[in-house]
């Protein structure tokens, strides 16, 4: 059997970005459904026709990835909406990764990149946007997806969710 849409794949994987390894599926294989969009675009398509045993290596640009770095995604926000009680959060600071609502009432996650008398300078670009992805493993295990996990969109028992 061959990797296409409504396949179950199990990879055995390691990232690499800028020559730092920054993620791997360590002892037990990532198990996702091929074709509905639970891994980004790139990854998908370069493993399209693998098989059981083969082993990959490839790079995805960041088009194809977490998209390119948008300047645009850099907010400069009152210092006020961070306060309790007239004092700043502890759990703002410089590196801090933070979860706020826009005014769609939609989560943003940003990390917090300054922070200055009035203003706190946040960074709402994915972490690896403008990064291009190398990837390297195996294909571990490959199945035709039920029908119930083809219309919830996701795998099911080991290695996926449970309900």
């Amino acid at each position: 059997m061959k990797i296409g849409k409504d396949t179950v794949v199990g990879v055995n994987y390691e990232l690499d970005v800028d020559g730092q390894k920054l993620d791997a599926s360590g002892d037990t294989p990532l198990t996702y459904l091929h074709g509905h969009g639970m891994m980004i675009p790139g990854f998908e398509s370069r493993l399209e026709g693998l098989s059981i045993g083969e082993n990959y290596d490839f790079m995805v640009p960041a088009i194809e990835g977490y998209g390119e770095f948008n300047e645009n995604a850099i907010a400069e926000l009152e210092k006020e909406i961070f306060l309790i009680d007239g004092n700043m959060s502890t759990e703002v600071f410089e590196g801090a990764q933070l979860q706020l609502t826009n005014q769609d009432g939609q989560p943003m996650v940003g990390v917090v990149k300054s922070i200055s008398d009035d203003k706190v300078t946040m960074d709402f670009n994915h972490q690896l946007a403008g990064k291009d992805l190398h990837f390297t493993g195996s294909i571990a295990e490959i199945r035709k997806a039920t029908s119930e996990e083809i219309e919830h969109g996701h795998v099911h028992g080991p290695g996926g969710h449970q309900h």
